[in-house]
């Protein structure tokens, strides 16, 4: 049996815990404790100095080797032009393969990109005795919607509540309060533009029993169908129409070939009930979120994707597009002023106001190309060998 705790509590300093010293005192706590020597994670190049808010108990880094997939070529609202792509990864083949899908693309004319809604929720659940006295609340709630919406919007200078959902189950009316967030992904933003609202609502209809801040109906930080459905983060579609002969001459397959097989794997995603029917959004995304500094664990609701394909014409051109239902993303706050990630986003142009669009319409690009180019490998046989030659295998 465990008995108490016997480890050295981690040492902070009191005066200032983001410090070269403060770091360094817990790395030897470390060596004293477990033995492992912290040489690289305590070799890094920013003064801790800038890491309120982003981390506690630092003791340094870990260093992601970070490449460069390119140009991306892309016709958006937002985006305009070539790119080059930074994205972090252990992933042998995976910026090969994304680089090699954007070669393609660009020769077709580029990848189109849309955003056709955003929003960021919270979603609280309001207590009563009773379904009836729920339902009577609901109808309170249309009422007073513009004291509410003016509560939750008196927290911040760029939220605005554009909508909030009602859902009855048993006595309880469970909601999804609806905001637009600016720069930022804006989860934080919205917990506390909701909590003000709720306190309202709290202080201005006593038959409230009570409430619960969120309730999972937001599903933050997990895929759901509902913000599949409904958005969360920016909803954004990528397209591109490929001539059957750049597709031969990059991915050396048919069109109809690689048609073929997203109809069976359509099938297989539909049998296994997969949140995505494409080859593999995560990547891309995950490894230009850690370049970006965006919340990694957002990747979860962010991965979620709808393919579609079909033929065109009479030579059978390749036409290709996916929808990101819930791609959650920022340009300000939590990470992206980081001095790395900063960088990254520099060289996207994605740094300073106005540019959070712009940074989703390229993800969603960039998650296009890649689907193209493992799909295609997987259809040429050629996926195995490419990771003998440049990835895990070897």
């Amino acid at each position: 049996m465990v008995r108490g705790m016997s480890l050295p509590r981690i040492p902070r300093d009191p005066e200032n815990d983001y410090s070269r010293e403060a770091a360094e005192a817990r790395r030897d706590l470390v060596r004293e404790q477990t033995g492992a020597e912290l040489e690289h994670v305590g070799s890094y190049s920013f003064d801790p100095a800038v890491l309120p808010g982003n981390i506690e108990n630092f003791i340094g880094v870990a260093q992601m080797p970070v490449g460069l997939a390119g140009p991306l070529l892309i016709d958006g609202e937002h985006a305009q032009g070539e790119f080059y792509v930074p994205m972090a990864t252990t992933e042998g083949t995976l910026v090969a393969s994304y680089s090699r899908g954007m070669k393609m693309v660009a020769e077709a004319g580029g990848v189109k990109t849309t955003i056709v809604d955003d929003r960021m929720q919270r979603a609280p659940a309001f207590i009563f005795d009773s379904a009836r006295e729920a339902k009577e609340f609901n109808l309170w709630f249309s009422e007073h919607y513009d004291e509410i919406k003016a509560a939750a919007e008196s927290t911040t200078s760029t939220g605005k509540l554009i909508e909030v959902e009602r859902y009855h189950a048993s006595r309880f009316l469970y909601t999804r309060f609806d905001y637009t967030t600016g720069d930022a992904a804006g989860q934080n933003m919205v917990s506390k533009a909701t909590w003000a609202a709720c306190e309202w609502i709290k202080a201005h209809y006593p038959p409230l029993m009570d409430y619960m801040l969120d309730a999972q109906l937001s599903t933050d930080k997990k895929h759901s169908q509902i913000n599949t459905l409904k958005t969360r983060g920016k909803r954004v579609i990528a397209e591109v129409q490929i001539p059957s002969a750049i597709l031969e001459k990059h991915m050396r397959v048919t069109s109809r070939q690689v048609f073929q097989a997203r109809q069976i794997s359509n099938q297989g995603a539909m049998l296994s009930g997969s949140t995505a029917n494409t080859p593999h959004p995560a990547n891309g995304i995950a490894a230009v979120f850690i370049a970006t500094g965006q919340d990694e664990a957002n990747v979860a609701e962010s991965q979620a994707a709808i393919g579609y394909t079909e033929l065109r014409g009479e030579d059978a051109d390749y036409y290709y597009s996916i929808t990101l239902p819930a791609l959650i993303v920022a340009t300000y706050g939590g990470g992206t002023a980081l001095p790395t990630q900063s960088e990254c986003l520099k060289v996207l142009g994605c740094d300073g106001p106005g540019k959070v669009n712009k940074l989703a319409e390229i993800i969603a690009a960039t998650v296009l190309c890649g689907d193209l180019s493992l799909g295609s490998a997987v259809v040429a046989d050629e996926w195995v060998e490419a990771h003998d030659e440049l990835g895990r295998n070897r």
